[in-house]
């Protein structure tokens, strides 16, 4: 007598193994086909074993949401890795051009809306350039300029100057001017003795060297130098009627102005810097005792 594959369970019920390979287990809802004999199923990768037997139903939801409501994307099983062989009905000419139309417009909407955005950003600039023009030459003299210059050199000038402000912007001179005079200032004894450069760093660290200090941090803000880069003819209008309200020239006054604000930004900028870095220098942890917490806690509430 041949003998019988059998799969014996906890329970006392003996299921056959052939049977219980034959019955098909949707991967999806977990369901089997004697659960719904009805349902329409479909094997449509080359998975094995209880993963290989799907509802039709529950596999075309989980294309739905795979395709994010479009159906033209790729899906493949998530275990065997291979992709769905999906096919639609022939709707006919007219929807497939429709359907072309939309894909054509789906991918051509980003670059489009690109260069709105672009062409935008663009206008503003030739507006800011002709604006800055007249704030700097003088209303008339400005739009006289204008009228006679070519218009290529216009379309391509005007958007230039938010630009090099912007660059110029960027350009860090005080960090260089303040390198040198830490460097140099306290080898001449007039200066030393007067601007706060040299610092007694013996008591900061135990060989005393410069090197042992940490650099203090300078983040850049992006919005900060656009809108200092922006607002610089303006300021330099106002420091030009401010100071040199003697010069008759618009231009020469606002380029006057101009300077005179850089340079003392540019110092006030260096003072601030250096006291920072002094600050940071000289700064100390205390010890974590009762006296140092209640001068500590004392201290923040003054501030």
């Amino acid at each position: 007598m041949s003998s019988v594959d059998v799969d014996v369970s906890s329970d006392t019920k003996v299921i056959p193994v052939r049977q219980k390979e034959s019955t098909k287990y949707c991967w999806v809802c977990f369901a089997t086909d004697e659960e719904d004999r009805e349902a329409s199923w479909v094997q449509p990768c080359n998975c094995r074993g209880t993963t290989k037997w799907v509802h039709q139903v529950c596999l075309q939801r989980w294309v739905d949401e795979k395709q994010k409501g479009g159906n033209t994307g790729r899906v493949i099983c998530p275990q065997c890795q291979t992709e769905y062989i999906i096919v639609f009905p022939n709707m006919g000419i007219l929807v497939l051009f429709m359907d072309t139309v939309d894909g054509f417009i789906y991918k051509g909407c980003p670059f489009l809306a690109a260069g709105i955005v672009v062409g935008a950003i663009y206008w503003c600039a030739v507006t800011y350039g002709a604006i800055t023009i007249m704030q700097v030459i003088g209303q008339k003299e400005g739009l006289a300029i204008m009228e006679q210059a070519d218009p290529l050199v216009l379309l391509i000038g005007l958007p230039a100057i938010p630009v090099a402000l912007v660059l110029g912007k960027m350009i860090r001179w005080e960090d260089a001017v303040l390198n040198f005079m830490r460097k140099n200032v306290s080898k001449v004894p007039i200066l030393r003795s007067i601007l706060p450069f040299r610092l007694d760093i013996s008591h900061n660290s135990e060989s005393g060297t410069e090197n042992d200090l940490p650099p203090l941090s300078n983040p850049v803000s992006a919005t900060r130098v656009l809108c200092g880069a922006l607002l610089m003819p303006t300021i330099a209008n106002i420091f030009g009627k401010f100071f040199f309200d003697s010069v008759k020239s618009n231009f020469h006054k606002t380029v006057l102005g101009g300077f005179a604000f850089i340079a003392i930004k540019g110092c006030l900028k260096i003072y601030h810097k250096q006291q920072q870095y002094i600050r940071q220098c000289q700064r100390k942890i205390l010890d974590y005792t009762e006296h140092n917490i209640s001068t500590y806690l004392h201290n923040r509430r003054d501030e």
